[in-house]
């Protein structure tokens, strides 16, 4: 299994940037999924409305986040036996 010191190699020797380059994407990449994560999270606990969600990460984010959201509520469902 790579760790990430190898995935950081693989990368700086296969995108031929340097490294401090690829830690940066690797943030900005990285806080960018973490925003998305917790505006999804938000709106799908009622606490923003759906047009902000889909304002501050996209219609495309929000309508996945939907879906998902309604597939595990119809295995949970399932589950419960309801």
């Amino acid at each position: 299994m790579m760790n990430v010191l190898t995935y950081l190699k693989a990368l700086v020797r296969e995108t031929h940037k340097p490294e401090t380059e690829v830690i940066g994407l690797a943030l900005q990449t990285g806080l960018r999924q973490l925003w998305r994560e917790h505006v999804l999270g938000r709106y799908l606990r009622g606490a923003i409305t759906r047009n902000e969600a889909i304002e501050a990460v996209g219609i495309d984010w929000v309508e996945l986040a939907e879906r998902q959201h309604e597939a595990m509520m119809e295995d949970l469902a399932w589950a419960l036996g309801q």
